[in-house]
């Protein structure tokens, strides 16, 4: 997703403009990746079997509901910076630094996939942390500081479950 400084909405702010577009971009790529995150951690939610499903249905659901909030924080903020939001499921999909899931192996493979895709997505955020920064917009930074730490609590809490 491309956003172009002539369509941001006019506001008064110490962020220049250049880089309230750039950083919008960068949130939209975020969004992206959560989101598609998000349906992947529901997924498996749903879909688990066997001797760790009520253990791995509660935790998913935690995190699942944690993304979904954190989908909305990332969506306000693209728009707080004067931008539109992405839209499209495809558009999700195709931005997003995880793949889609068609089909899930057994309850080790699952966790195994979140766990890798959580570190995935807080690895994108971190480099955009760098971006934002840079930029002077620290509350970009706080926001995607705080979700590379619940990321990161997410993948260590599915890798000790295996």
């Amino acid at each position: 997703m491309t956003v172009k400084t002539k369509d941001l909405r006019e506001m008064k702010s110490d962020i220049k403009k250049t880089d309230r577009a750039k950083m919008a971009e960068k949130l939209g790529a975020t969004l992206a990746s959560t989101y598609v995150l998000y349906q992947k951690t529901q997924s498996v939610h749903w879909n688990v079997t066997g001797p760790l499903f009520v253990s791995v249905h509660k935790l998913t659901e935690g995190q699942y509901e944690d993304l979904a909030a954190s989908i909305d924080a990332i969506a306000e903020r693209i728009r707080a910076l004067g931008a539109k939001t992405p839209v499209g499921l495809s558009t999700y999909i195709n931005e997003s630094v995880i793949d889609d899931q068609v089909e899930w192996g057994d309850v080790e493979a699952m966790l195994k996939q979140l766990s890798d895709d959580n570190l995935a997505v807080a690895n994108q955020m971190r480099e955009f942390v760098k971006i934002a920064d840079e930029a002077d917009d620290v509350f970009t930074a706080d926001l995607l500081t705080a979700r590379i730490g619940a990321l990161e609590e997410a993948s260590w809490m599915l890798s000790a479950s295996l």
